[in-house]
């Protein structure tokens, strides 16, 4: 079974990259941002579906990246190598920024805060001088690899598929450490993680920074991409959009949250034919889709992957511990 699985992702893999030669400009766009996506919901799957932490404000740290980029390369010339590292450790201390106040909060009460946080950043981008206010950042320039400048469509394209990748392997090992079995027993019950030893303080701050350097990651790339931010592209609706692809795939589940990052931005695109009735009918198809089938379209057997496929060793050895 596990070499029928290995196959198929190896032959995904090889269409993916081989896929920008059959398409047209405006669809090669859209799997571009299907990719995007990809890496954001990977990053807020870390939050939400592995830690149960609802996080209303996750473009926060996608325009964390993006601004910091863009100031770095435009102000200061760094090369977009460069400022990636800069990137995540902004990143890294928003996540923590958000997460110190919330450590006692659940639910509606987390939800509002990390809200909160969204719009903050939002509205000091408009306003700082250094962000470029309501203008945004233009003129960002192009990342280069040697003497060759990424510049076309495909190469921004195998980019940030590249990053998808590197970015669903580090979230499934993750998954699989001790740390993400903690967050899992966090999420499941955080007084009896707590009772276990497992340091609910320390877990819950690493979550949020793990999910928001996966964010900045994707908004360094768009910063270059799009050579120009402005705040409008980090609005409250992205983030619901975010959230959306993660619930509707199914929290916890890697596969899942890669299907609903496709359906949320492609099952527009294929409705736009339908003129103004085209959200009218995604929405309809979302309340459907949790109505009957509210775990998700592909929900995580046990949060995060099958438990089968667990090395014996790492399950049944008594001498391992959860505590963190």
């Amino acid at each position: 079974m596990k070499k029928y699985k290995k196959q198929s992702l190896g032959l995904l893999i090889i269409s993916l990259f081989i896929l920008p030669f059959f398409l047209n400009s405006y669809w090669l766009d859209v799997f571009t941002l299907v990719l995007f996506y990809v890496v954001l919901t990977q990053g807020l799957n870390i939050v939400v579906g592995y830690t149960g932490l609802l996080d209303l404000g996750y473009a926060a740290f996608f325009a964390v990246g993006a601004y910091t980029t863009a100031i770095l390369m435009t102000t200061y010339h760094w090369s977009f190598w460069l400022t990636l590292p800069v990137a995540f450790v902004c990143a890294a201390l928003s996540g923590i920024i958000i997460g110190t106040p919330t450590l006692r909060l659940r639910s509606d009460y987390l939800a509002i805060v990390t809200l909160g946080f969204g719009e903050i950043v939002k509205i000091l981008a408009t306003n700082l001088e250094i962000t470029g206010s309501a203008s945004g950042i233009y003129g960002i320039p192009r990342p280069a690899i040697g003497s060759y400048i990424l510049s076309s469509q495909k190469d921004f394209y195998y980019l940030i598929l590249i990053v998808a990748i590197i970015s669903i392997i580090a979230v499934y090992r993750l998954g699989r450490s001790r740390i993400g079995r903690a967050w899992i027993y966090i999420r499941e019950d955080e007084d009896a993680a707590e009772a276990m030893g497992i340091n609910r303080i320390r877990l819950k701050l690493l979550s949020y920074a793990t999910g928001a350097v996966i964010g900045s990651f994707a908004g360094s790339i768009f910063a270059v991409k799009m050579s120009a931010i402005a705040p409008l592209s980090f609005s409250f609706l992205q983030s619901v959009m975010i959230l959306l692809a993660v619930v509707l795939g199914g929290l916890g589940s890697i596969p899942g949250v890669v299907i609903g990052a496709v359906l949320v931005i492609v099952l527009p695109e294929i409705l736009r034919g339908a003129d103004d009735w085209r959200y009218l009918i995604f929405g309809v198809s979302l309340v459907a889709m949790m109505i009957f089938r509210p775990q998700g379209i592909l929900p995580s057997k046990n949060g995060t992957e099958d438990a089968s496929e667990l090395d014996e060793s790492e399950t049944n050895d008594p001498k391992q511990s959860v505590s963190v």
